[in-house]
């Protein structure tokens, strides 16, 4: 059974060292295990996903090497993308025959 991913897409590098995600992230992670919510978030570099033929724009349009924030929460990349500027929204089903593993990384 496939599921809908949602994700916010930048550079590597500007997700992991010019933003403040990883205080976003621990805040969200402290928010879900207090409220008992599963977490629903990764934060995946280098994703595999952007090699589906249908995501072939957005892969041309981001800065390599990627990483994107994977959510199953619309809500959560909306918020994201107002917090954070220079970054691209999409969405994917998964698994599938183009992306089998939605939190697969590509090989360097």
């Amino acid at each position: 059974m496939t599921k809908t991913y949602y994700f916010l897409l930048a550079s590597e590098r500007f997700l992991t060292e010019e933003e403040p995600l990883a205080e976003v992230l621990e805040e969200r992670t402290r928010h879900y295990l207090a409220q008992n919510k599963p977490i629903d978030f990764w934060l995946v570099c280098r994703p595999q996903f952007l090699e589906a033929p249908a995501l072939a724009n957005l892969r041309r349009r981001c800065p390599h090497p990627a990483a994107a924030i994977v959510s199953t929460d619309p809500q959560f990349i909306i918020w994201l993308k107002h917090r954070l500027q220079y970054v691209l929204t999409g969405t994917f089903e998964a698994p599938t025959a183009d992306i089998p593993d939605p939190l697969a990384t590509q090989k360097k």
